[in-house]
């Protein structure tokens, strides 16, 4: 049985949408249409942009968390766009006095590298919240006491061999017995290296305010200071015997000695000239004096020197730990100065590309 249709309703219920008829748009319909479409139009990138480029963000709040436990450590407020991340440690240091900042590390994400102390807050920022990592260090020192410390041990201990204290040697021994002439130039070689070393670090070196972990210089003061204390010890007792062949031995091995302790140290002035000048736009290159010409040859001249010196102790004293200690010294700079090499080829291509890192044709 049909129901009858009420006189009021419209003749047409069914959506005339569905049979694809246009449907009549009233005014209201229209405005809200338009704000519809100028909200779209509006919204801008889905995606946030990476950084914050041109915030108006007056400060930010930076969030310390322990790499470990993942627990916040605190926050450090009011940071300005402006400020580095070694603001930000003194900031900490501020708010945790047990950690000052030379032994704070810093890193963006939990396996990430730590943070250089230049690099900008707003750089790192993706909202008025930026969240560090934090990593303790562990106890440092700067570079000019490390080297200085590394450097007067090996000076001050070969001078106690050489004088013989009765704690070390025979007393009777020593006195009876007569010192080659290579003992006490060898002795004279040894504190102009170390000597040349110190002066060196104190007016030609120009260290960053970097630090370095306490255990690297123990380890540093380790092997010299051990090395010294064996090579001494044989070079400075009663029953040393002289080289083999004995006086031109000594003599062409002193010389060579000497001109690689002067190609050491001008070749470090050469370097340490062009690092104070700023001008790092070129590979430095050989000057009218002689020992900086090895720069045609090699990109780590120094540690040629380096090498060389110590070989030629070796041959000048003949002796076994000198010759050790010679060997590893070889090989510690020689990886040295490939990883440099690598940096070298990096920012002075044309320049370094047929050079060799430290001995030519084989480094």
């Amino acid at each position: 049985m049909l129901k009858r249709q009420s006189p009021g309703a419209p003749k047409h219920s069914r959506d005339p949408a569905a049979h694809g008829a246009a449907l009549p748009m009233s005014h209201n319909d229209s405005r809200s249409f338009f704000n519809l479409s100028q909200l779209v139009l509006s919204a801008g990138q889905i995606k946030p942009s990476p950084a914050l480029k041109h915030s108006k963000i007056n400060y930010f709040e930076v969030e310390i968390v322990d790499v470990q436990s993942k627990k916040q450590i605190c926050i450090v407020d009011k940071v300005p766009p402006a400020s580095t991340v070694l603001d930000v440690k003194h900031k900490f240091h501020k708010a945790c006095p047990q950690w000052y900042p030379s032994r704070v590390g810093l890193q963006l994400e939990r396996n990430g590298p730590f943070l250089k102390d230049s690099i900008s807050i707003q750089s790192l920022a993706v909202s008025s919240i930026i969240t560090l990592y934090f990593t303790d260090l562990g106890q440092q020192v700067g570079w000019t006491t490390f080297f200085l410390t590394e450097y007067t041990g090996p000076l001050l201990i070969y001078l106690l061999f050489y004088i013989r204290l009765s704690t070390i040697y025979d007393q009777v021994e020593s006195r009876k017995s007569f010192r080659h002439p290579v003992v006490h130039l060898a002795c004279f070689c040894h504190c102009l290296h170390y000597i040349r070393h110190l002066l060196e670090t104190l007016f030609v070196h120009k260290f960053s305010e970097g630090h370095t972990p306490l255990k690297n210089m123990i380890k540093g003061c380790a092997f010299y200071w051990g090395f010294t204390s064996w090579i001494a010890y044989y070079i400075n007792h009663p029953r040393y015997t002289p080289p083999s062949f004995g006086h031109k031995q000594v003599s062409y091995a002193a010389l060579a000695f000497l001109m690689c302790e002067a190609g050491n140290h001008f070749i470090n002035v050469a370097l340490a000239h062009q690092t104070n000048s700023g001008n790092r736009t070129c590979f430095p290159s050989p000057t009218y004096n002689p020992f900086t010409w090895l720069f045609l040859l090699v990109s780590c001249p120094n540690y040629t020197y380096e090498a060389g010196s110590w070989i030629s102790f070796t041959v000048m004293t003949q002796t076994l730990p000198v010759g050790i200690f010679a060997f590893l010294m070889v090989i510690q700079m020689s990886l040295w100065a490939q990883k440099k090499h690598k940096l070298y080829l990096k920012r002075f291509y044309p320049e370094v590309r047929r050079k060799a890192a430290m001995i030519p044709i084989i480094f």
